[in-house]
């Protein structure tokens, strides 16, 4: 028997260490969720949210409140956005959305401003690829556009092999786009700290989640509205679990890749992703209406299939989300048993990230006052 403190990545073979985790977890059935099996955790609380008007949502309490440390990496992040060719107009848009006191909301095991930066630049970069590319019309989104605009921007993420003149042509069309430029310098600034693997990790959660912004371009350029199940569906490939590939390399340590990708784990890694962005469509609702041709939300999705107000699909999307968060609280429980503290530690940062996004919705400037 190993010993019970000894870490998952120092055991050899391929899949050895995802299969000794899993058989001490036990068996999905034993792993059921749904309904956690102690009382009560103060790491979690109902909190109010919006106007105060709807149910108020199950989230985890923020580990960390440091706006001293927020405020340095959004003026880091905003000298960055002005080097990748945004205007200043623009990277003082950026410093009010304040995704500087975003990622130390939601990283508290890190206090280093220059590690900090890694998801500071990794997520302005994706929610400029988003405003620019698939969601905001007013910004210059074009439906038709972004399956090729997509295609540019895995290629500035994942360089390429050279393939002579035509990847000089690949290159000047990387150099002309803003969002473009910042994606690459992002990785380029992960590749700094984190592994091959992290790095690669990332990418992948990435593409996958431009694969669910195709389909939303699809459904837009077709004006069809798909059913809550479909665009739930996609969201789950499209949510806050790309931001959190990142939570081991910004603690400073690694979680061995089996592991990481454990069924148990993932479930965990998704199902906080997944009741991340349901926070996010609750607080974009207003901002999301006001556009003339509005991006998927689950609100609006479950207002149009089941025809109802905007107040009764509010509130069906808070059960989905309070739902959620438990499923994890409880997975979250019987997790403890892994002899890794570093699986301990990955999930409590997503628990972490969670708790410190609901913080971040709630007093960022982006939704209250739907800038």
């Amino acid at each position: 028997m190993p010993d019970p403190h000894h870490t998952l990545s120092t055991f050899t073979g391929l899949g050895t260490s995802a299969a000794r985790f899993a058989a001490r977890l036990g068996s999905d059935a034993e792993l059921g969720s749904r309904h956690p099996e102690t009382g009560p955790d103060p790491a979690y609380a109902l909190r109010s949210w919006g106007a105060g008007t709807a149910s108020p949502l199950y989230c985890p309490l923020p580990e960390r409140v440091d706006d001293v440390l927020g405020k340095e990496v959004d003026r880091r992040l905003a000298d960055w956005a002005v080097g990748c060719g945004f205007s200043e107009e623009e990277a003082e848009q950026l410093g009010r959305a304040e995704f500087g006191r975003l990622v130390v909301l939601a990283h508290p095991d890190c206090d280093d401003p220059d590690r900090l930066l890694i998801s500071a630049k990794l997520n302005a970069a994706w929610w400029a690829a988003d405003d620019l590319y698939a969601d905001d019309t007013a910004l210059g989104a074009v439906p038709a556009e972004l399956p090729q605009r997509l295609a540019l921007a895995m290629a500035a993420m994942d360089r390429l092999p050279d393939a002579g003149g035509f990847s000089h042509d690949l290159d000047e069309a990387l150099r002309e786009d803003r969002v473009l430029v910042a994606l690459r310098s992002g990785v380029d600034y992960l590749a700094r700290y984190g592994s091959p693997a992290q790095v690669q990790r990332v990418c992948y959660s990435t593409f996958a989640m431009f694969v669910s912004w195709t389909a939303y371009a699809a459904w837009k350029h077709k004006d069809e509205q798909p059913p809550a199940w479909e665009y739930l569906a996609a969201r789950q490939h499209d949510s806050f679990y790309t931001s959190m590939t990142l939570i081991d390399v910004l603690g400073g340590y690694e979680l061995d890749s089996n592991v990481y990708y454990e069924p148990h784990v993932r479930r965990a890694a998704i199902q906080a992703g997944t009741a991340a962005v349901l926070v996010n469509d609750l607080f974009s609702v207003t901002k999301d209406l006001a556009d003339e041709n509005p991006p998927g939300n689950m609100v609006l999705q479950i207002a149009a299939e089941r025809d109802c107000s905007i107040e009764e699909a509010t509130e069906a999307t808070v059960e989905l989300h309070n739902g959620l968060v438990r499923d994890f609280q409880a997975l979250h429980r019987k997790l403890q048993a892994s002899p890794s503290p570093q699986v301990r530690r990955f999930l409590r940062g997503l628990r972490a990230w969670m708790g410190g996004g609901f913080e971040w919705h709630s007093t960022s400037p982006r939704y209250r006052t739907g800038e």
